[in-house]
């Protein structure tokens, strides 16, 4: 007992030691100062909020979206985060890239685990491989690598190294030269992450961050990307360096999904008047790799069960009330909206549930029902979809459930 305590003393001490080493620089303290990441300009990012930048940008961004369809249907995809959701996500990408009716997208949008989906989706079929491999099968399951004692002394449960690793190995060179080509098409791919000086969010330009090229281009691309689906508390933030009128700061950065669930413009379009009839005939798809309602089931009287439950509950009236808010915003504007979401009925382990054989199934499923063309709902069609499950309160294997639109369009 002796020596296992002197063992735990000697391994806070490191710990304390190794966090006074690395003390965290000051962050910018106003709200849309013109700071950047170092070696960038201001316009590869701004926050959300920011009614100034968007206005200003809005005309620009209208006609590069009208010179990337070519006269076309403007597409939109919007990628929420979910954890171990994403597989869902990964699957229903590769599934309906099979169809002849795929649409390419003019713009695609992440969050959390959306963010990781986000590169793939935006590139296409091609990128497929990789796709699989990153959410297909046991590449996830070990990120859950306990910290010990370490969340003492710094932020998070678990270690950040393997969740950067995995990043970091699907954000290839060869990735960012190919978002830097489709980005000097018109097309969008947009990650949002959630400054937690400012408490707001930050949507970052991806393409117009592969188009520096580069080492720096690379490291900024992942770290945007690792920052976006680093839950807090979860996993260690990530600190971004940046710099604006001669000085020098550190942003602290954690999981988008923490101020929005998904997004497919500013926050300020939900709000603020502004002139969106152009959009007309444009179809959005948003792709929430969670589930809308879940079961009932009893909650422990564990701080750690209460906590968790109320932080999953707090996610899904978030992400419900955005669904219903964007289904308003289409219908306003005349876009043709349609979302898929893991319905109710589906034996879901929640955003953490990485094991494989679970992440697995998920990807499995989302892949069968958009080969098969059931993935994309309206909000009717889940209500209706979803309340045989709650009256009878039954879950199913994996197999057994059926696709999220119950018949063929």
């Amino acid at each position: 007992m002796r020596r296992r305590l002197a063992v735990i003393l000697a391994q806070a001490a490191l710990l304390v030691s190794g966090c006074a080493n690395a003390p965290r620089g000051p962050a910018p303290l106003t709200m849309t100062a013109a700071v950047a990441p170092t070696g960038f300009p201001a316009t590869v990012r701004y926050v959300g909020v920011d009614r100034a930048f968007f206005l200003t940008h809005m005309e620009e961004d209208t006609a590069r979206l009208r010179r990337a369809t070519g006269g076309g249907s403007l597409n939109i995809l919007a990628l929420s985060g979910g954890g171990a959701g994403g597989a869902f996500g990964a699957g229903a990408l590769v599934g309906s890239s099979r169809r002849p009716d795929h649409p390419q997208f003019t713009v695609v949008t992440g969050v959390s685990t959306g963010a990781l989906l986000a590169p793939f989706a935006y590139l296409g079929p091609d990128w497929n491989p990789q796709l699989t491999e990153a959410f297909g099968g046991d590449r996830a399951e070990h990120l859950l690598r306990s910290r010990g004692l370490g969340f003492l002394f710094s932020p998070g449960f678990y270690q950040g190294r393997p969740l950067a690793r995995l990043v970091d190995e699907f954000v290839t060179d060869d990735l960012i030269r190919a978002v830097a080509v489709e980005n000097t098409k018109g097309r969008l791919l947009l990650v949002a992450t959630t400054d937690l000086d400012k408490q707001e969010t930050v949507i970052w330009d991806m393409g117009a961050i592969a188009s520096k090229g580069g080492p720096a281009a690379r490291d900024l691309f992942a770290k945007v990307l690792l920052a976006s689906a680093t839950i807090p508390g979860v996993f260690p933030p990530v600190l971004i360096p940046v710099e604006g009128g001669g000085k020098s700061y550190v942003e602290m950065h954690v999981d988008g999904g923490t101020t929005v669930p998904f997004f497919f413009a500013s926050e300020l379009a939900y709000v603020v008047p502004l002139e969106f009839e152009k959009l007309k005939d444009a179809n959005l798809y948003v792709l929430v790799a969670g589930q809308l309602v879940a079961q009932p089931q009893t909650t422990r009287a564990t701080t750690v069960e209460v906590l968790v439950r109320s932080f999953d509950a707090t996610l899904r009236r978030s992400t419900r009330t955005n669904v219903e808010l964007s289904a308003a915003f289409a219908h306003r504007y005349g876009v043709n909206f349609r979302f898929t979401q893991i319905p109710t009925d589906y034996p879901f382990g929640g955003p953490i549930d990485f094991k494989a054989t679970a992440t697995r199934a998920l990807f499995a499923y989302g892949m069968r029902c958009a080969e098969q063309g059931r993935l994309w709902t309206t909000i009717d069609q889940a209500t209706e979809r979803n309340e045989p499950a709650l009256a009878s309160n039954q879950t199913l294997a994996p197999a057994d459930v059926d696709c999220p639109l119950l018949s063929k369009p």
